[in-house]
C-alpha cells in the first residue's frame, strides 16, 4: 500500500488538500456555523486540537477568490450538505489573523509582531488599494501595508480593514482571529499582562462589536478570558467552549475517526494502546482523541508498525504553566494531584470566565485552568445551587506522563534552591533523628505518584545528595557482595564514607524493623569492605526506612 503522508505540522488547508495529505474531514464545522449564524464565535478548545487548521479552513471556503476553490472541497462532507451552503463559498472577504507570534518577552516585541502580521494581511488584500476613492483612506491604507502607521492606528486596525474590503466587494467581512489568548497567556508569565489585555481589548471591541461591515466571526483560543478583561460589553458573543455538546466533534478525532485512520494504515491491532494514550478527552456529549499526538504516532509507524507511543503532546503545550501552578499550590493541592495521578478523581467548581490576572488567586482557577487546556477530563457534572460541579481526572497516559515528569522538574528545581547544609551535616555527625526529621519534611514538600516503590526513594534521596559539598555520590554501584543504594565518599581516604540502604516499609509501625533490616544487608554484603581496600576507616552506616511521605534512620 502506497503512503498517505500525514499533515505533521501542516496547518493551511490548500496546502494539505492540493498535496495529498491524509485529512479527517471537519468540513460540516462550516454547516454549523452557518445553521447557528452566531455573530461573534469563541471557541476554545486546548493546544494541537485542529483550531488553526480549522481558521484555514473557513478562510478557503468563504473567502472570494478569482480562483475556483472548490477543489479543495470536492469529496468533502460540506459538499454533501446542500445547495444553501455550496452557495455560501466563495462569496465573503475575509480578514484571517493569527496572534501565536505574539509569544515575545516584552510588550514591545508583541506589539511589533502584531504590526508585522497586520501589515501582512493588508498587503494580502492589496488589489483593493486600488480602487479607495480618496487620497487619505488610501495613504492610510498604505502605511498598514507598510507597517508605518502609528500605535494608535493599530487599535483599530481591523475594523478599518474590514471597512476598505466592504467599499470594494459591497459585501460584508468574515473575520477570523487565531490564538487569541496566546498574547495573554504570554504577557502574565512576562510580567505585562495589564497592557497586553488594553491592546487585545481595543482591537477586539473596534473589529467585532462596533463594526457595522462585519458579516460573522470565528475567535479560538484555550481559554475564554472573562468579559470584564477582554470582550467589554460584546453583547453578540457565542462562546463554546469543551462544556458545550455544540461544535464538539470538529475538533480532536472521534472514535470512528481514528478507527479509520488505523485501518487506513493497517494499525488495527494498536488500537486499545492509541486509546489508552491519546484518547479520554470529553467535549460535551462526545469523546475525542488528541488529534497531534494520534497522527505523530501513525507517522512514526512509517517504518515500524510496531513503533512505541511516546507524549507527543508534551512537547507542545505550555508545561511551563503547570509547573508554575504547582509550584505555588499549597498541601492540599499537592495531594489531589497525587491522587490524580494515582488514578482517582477530584470534584471542583468549574467557572468558564477566568482571568489570567487572577489564575492563582483561588485553587477554583488552578483546577479551571488545567481543565480547559487539557490537563484534566470531565468525568460527570452536576448542579450544586447557583455552581456546577464536575468531577475530573487525568484523560489518559499521554497527559499522566507530563504530571509526572514535570512534577520531577518542578522539585529538581525546588531542591536546588533549598538550603539543605542540616541534612548534610546530620548524616555526617551521624545525628539519626535530624536525619529522618529532615527528610520527612521534604518528602510532605514534594509530590509523589503513590506508588512509593523503593526506586522512588532511592530518587529522591539521590536528588537530595547531589550537592554534598565535596562528596563522591556513587548511586548503586558494585560494592562487596551487591549493590548499595547510595555511597559518599571524600576524594581523600582520610575523610569519611558514608553507606545508605533504602527500605520501604508496607506499615507505619514497620518502618522500625526495616531499618534494622537494611542494616542487616549492608553488614551482610559486606558492603564496607571495598571502600575499606581502598583506604576508608572512618565509614557511616545509615538503614532508612521509608513509609509514604514518613521517614525512620537507624
Amino acid at each position: 500500500m502506497e503512503w498517505t503522508p500525514l499533515p505533521i505540522g501542516v496547518d493551511n488547508f490548500e496546502k494539505l488538500r492540493d498535496r495529498g495529505y491524509y485529512y479527517v474531514d471537519k468540513t460540516l464545522f462550516i454547516k454549523d456555523l452557518i445553521d447557528m449564524h452566531g455573530e461573534v464565535n469563541l471557541f476554545t478548545r486546548p493546544r494541537r486540537f485542529g483550531k488553526t487548521l480549522n481558521m484555514s479552513m473557513l478562510r478557503y471556503f468563504y473567502e472570494i477568490s478569482d480562483e475556483d476553490r472548490s477543489r479543495l472541497f470536492a469529496g468533502t462532507k460540506i459538499m454533501d450538505a446542500g445547495e444553501k451552503y455550496i452557495e455560501e463559498m466563495g462569496q465573503y472577504p475575509v480578514i484571517s489573523l493569527s496572534l501565536k507570534s505574539m509569544k515575545q518577552a516584552s510588550y514591545k516585541s508583541a506589539f511589533y509582531c502584531l504590526k508585522e502580521d497586520i501589515s501582512r494581511e493588508f498587503n494580502r488584500h492589496r488589489n483593493l488599494s486600488e480602487g479607495i476613492e480618496t487620497e487619505e483612506i488610501r495613504l492610510k491604507y498604505h502605511r498598514f501595508a507598510a507597517g508605518t502607521a502609528e500605535d494608535d492606528e493599530y487599535l483599530t486596525a481591523l475594523k478599518f480593514l474590514s471597512e476598505c474590503l466592504y467599499f470594494f466587494y459591497g459585501r460584508k467581512t468574515v473575520i477570523l482571529i487565531d490564538e487569541y489568548d496566546v498574547p495573554l497567556e504570554n504577557a502574565y508569565f512576562n510580567g505585562f499582562y495589564d497592557r497586553m489585555a488594553v491592546l487585545i481589548r481595543s482591537l477586539f471591541e473596534s473589529a467585532l462589536k462596533t463594526n457595522d461591515t462585519l458579516e460573522f466571526a470565528v475567535v479560538t483560543g484555550c481559554l475564554r478570558i472573562s468579559k470584564e478583561s477582554i470582550f467589554t460589553g460584546l453583547n453578540n458573543l457565542n462562546v463554546v467552549s469543551i462544556m458545550d455538546t455544540t461544535y464538539a466533534e470538529h475538533f480532536g478525532f472521534t472514535q470512528s475517526e481514528v478507527d479509520q485512520i488505523l485501518k487506513h494504515y493497517g494499525l488495527e491491532k494498536n488500537h486499545s494502546a492509541v486509546k489508552t494514550w491519546y484518547d479520554g478527552y470529553q467535549f460535551g456529549d462526545t469523546e475525542v482523541y488528541n488529534p497531534w499526538s494520534v497522527i505523530s504516532y501513525v507517522n512514526s509507524c512509517y517504518k515500524d508498525k510496531n513503533a512505541l507511543l511516546k507524549p507527543y503532546w508534551s512537547n507542545t503545550s505550555s508545561n511551563s504553566i503547570v509547573r508554575t501552578l504547582v509550584e505555588r499550590a499549597d498541601l492540599s493541592v499537592k495531594q489531589e494531584i497525587e491522587a490524580l495521578i494515582e488514578g482517582k478523581t477530584i470534584t471542583k467548581p468549574i467557572h468558564e470566565d477566568i482571568t489570567y490576572d487572577d489564575m492563582d488567586s483561588t485553587q477554583d482557577n488552578l483546577w479551571n485552568f488545567l481543565f480547559f487546556t487539557g490537563y484534566l477530563k470531565k468525568i460527570s457534572e452536576h448542579q450544586d445551587g447557583e455552581e456546577i460541579l464536575v468531577e475530573m481526572a487525568i484523560p489518559n497516559s499521554e497527559v499522566r506522563y507530563i504530571y509526572k515528569n514535570t512534577v520531577l522538574r518542578w522539585f529538581e528545581e525546588k531542591t536546588k534552591k533549598k538550603e539543605l547544609s542540616p541534612l548534610y551535616e546530620s548524616i555526617l555527625d551521624g545525628d539519626r533523628e535530624k536525619m529522618a526529621e529532615i527528610l520527612s519534611e521534604n518528602l510532605m514538600e514534594t509530590i509523589s505518584f503513590y506508588d512509593y516503590q523503593e526506586s522512588y526513594y532511592h530518587g529522591f534521596l539521590a536528588g537530595m545528595l547531589k550537592n554534598i559539598g565535596n562528596y563522591i555520590v556513587l548511586s548503586n554501584r558494585e560494592s562487596g557482595n551487591g549493590r548499595p543504594d547510595i555511597v559518599l565518599k571524600y576524594p581523600s581516604v582520610r575523610g569519611k564514607a558514608v553507606i545508605l540502604e533504602i527500605k520501604v516499609a508496607r506499615t507505619y509501625q514497620e518502618l522500625e524493623s526495616k531499618c534494622d533490616e537494611a542494616l542487616r544487608q549492608i553488614d551482610e554484603q559486606k558492603y564496607e569492605e571495598a571502600l575499606r581496600q581502598e583506604g576508608y576507616s572512618n565509614i557511616l552506616k545509615y538503614g532508612i526506612a521509608f513509609y509514604r511521605k514518613e521517614c525512620m534512620v537507624k
